[in-house]
């Protein structure tokens, strides 16, 4: 899956994929267009599903590509902007959060299912972000217990879970955001469109899901398109 892509020089762009076999690798990709060569660069846009023919060197920093086809073709993406704006936001999202992994191929399979499912759905897509930051955080190890809330707790964002005293730390969320996301554990890629939400609910969570991330992650950052897609309303 390709996270993201950037000029290098005049011949050449960078483009950061996660692959099955090799996790996270930046590879060189000549920006040479025509029907004859074998590695087109328009086809490495962001998340993006290809099947590559690398020559991969562990000790080196930058890759090379000798073929490269598409997977799966994006026309519901690239065509609708609701989704276009979701692909951005999730690319720079996980450019972040996956540049120091290593090969997972659950991982892989989770990425490329989230993928197939933004292109072929035809229901609203409201909620895919939430679902498929909640679920990722499963595969990167701090998956938090959203199942065992009551009525009036609190959501430990440090230890993941539900409390009822308010902690002591400034890491929690309050009462009433607590019970909007207690709602997330039941929702699914198939059920989402299900789910209603406000818009203000949803930016609560997702910006409370983003510092969990952030407390949970070494060097995580501030997301910029994270208000472009406050911006579009799903």
């Amino acid at each position: 899956m390709v996270l993201n892509t950037i000029n290098y020089n005049d011949k050449y762009v960078l483009s950061t994929v996660f692959s099955e076999d090799f996790g996270c690798v930046t590879y060189m990709v000549a920006k040479t267009k025509g029907k004859s060569t074998k590695v087109p660069r328009s086809l490495f846009s962001p998340m993006a599903l290809l099947a590559m023919d690398v020559d991969h060197q562990p000790l080196r920093d930058i890759q090379r590509v000798r073929e490269v086809q598409p997977i799966l073709q994006f026309y519901s993406i690239q065509n609708d902007m609701k989704k276009t704006s979701l692909v951005f936001f999730l690319s720079e999202f996980l450019t972040r959060v996956l540049k120091d992994i290593s090969d997972s191929k659950l991982l892989f399979d989770f990425l490329e299912h989230s993928a197939q499912i933004l292109e072929m759905t035809n229901n609203s897509i409201a909620n895919y972000h939430l679902v498929f930051i909640l679920k990722l955080s499963k595969f990167l190890g701090f998956y938090p217990n959203l199942e065992d809330y009551e009525q009036g707790q609190y959501f430990d964002l440090l230890n993941g879970e539900y409390v009822s005293l308010r902690p002591l730390h400034q890491h929690y969320i309050n009462q009433q955001e607590s019970f909007a996301l207690s709602r997330l554990h039941r929702i699914t890629f198939e059920n989402m469109h299900r789910y209603g939400f406000t818009q203000q609910e949803r930016m609560n969570i997702i910006n409370r899901m983003l510092e969990y991330y952030r407390l949970h992650l070494y060097d995580f950052p501030n997301l910029k398109s994270l208000d472009v897609l406050h911006e579009i309303s799903c």
